[in-house]
C-alpha cells in the first residue's frame, strides 16, 4: 500500500503510542520513518529530563527541523512517517505551510490511561510529572484540519489497522 507523496504525522501526548504505530505504520507503507524526539537537541532534552516543560523558543529549531524533514521528505515523491506531539494547532499549521500532503493521525488517549503507561516507561527523557503540561497546551486535531482521531487506549494492532486504513485517505 502506498500513499503517493503524503507525509503522515502520529501525534499526541507522551505515552500515547506514537513511535510504536508510526514506525509499524511507515513499514507496512513501505515510507521512510522519523521518530520526531530524534531531532530535538540535548538542550531540549536535558530540560525535559529535569522535569522543565520545553516553551516555544525552546521547540523552534526541533519544528524547523521537522519542517524541513516533511519538505524535503514529500519533494522525494515517496512520502513518509514522522512521529511529533504536535500539541499546538499552530506547530501543525507550520507543517501544512510546506505545501507537502501532510495528515496527521492523533492518537486520543485519557490522561489517567497515559499516566499509567508513562509510570511503566523506563529510559524515556520524558518524566511523569511533564504529562499534565503536555495536556494543558493540547489543541486537539479539528474538524477543518487534514486527518483523523484515533482512540489510542485499544491494542497495538488495533490502533495500527486504524492507523494504515487512516492513512491513504484522501482529503475531506
Amino acid at each position: 500500500m502506498a500513499c503517493g507523496s503524503r507525509v503522515v504525522i502520529v501525534m499526541g501526548v507522551s505515552a500515547s503510542g506514537k513511535s510504536t504505530v508510526g514506525a509499524r505504520l511507515a513499514q507496512r507503507l513501505g515510507v521512510p520513518f522519523l521518530e520526531g524526539d530524534s531531532l530535538h537537541p540535548a538542550s531540549n532534552r536535558a530540560k525535559m529530563a529535569s522535569g522543565h516543560p520545553l516553551d516555544d523558543v525552546d521547540r523552534r529549531p526541533w519544528l524547523a527541523a521537522l519542517t524541513e524533514w516533511i519538505r524535503s521528505t514529500a519533494a522525494g515523491g515517496h512520502g513518509g512517517v514522522a512521529t511529533c506531539s504536535t500539541l499546538k494547532r499552530a506547530y501543525r499549521d507550520q507543517f501544512r505551510r510546506t505545501g507537502a500532503d501532510v495528515w496527521f493521525i492523533y492518537l486520543a488517549l485519557d490522561r489517567e490511561i497515559a499516566a499509567e503507561r508513562i509510570a511503566h516507561r523506563h529510559g524515556h527523557f520524558m518524566p511523569p510529572k511533564l504529562l499534565d503540561s503536555q495536556y494543558d497546551i493540547l489543541d486537539p486535531l479539528q474538524a477543518d484540519e487534514p486527518g483523523v482521531t484515533i482512540d489510542a487506549s485499544g491494542s497495538t494492532a488495533q490502533v495500527v489497522t486504524a492507523a494504515l486504513h487512516a492513512a491513504c485517505e484522501p482529503d475531506r
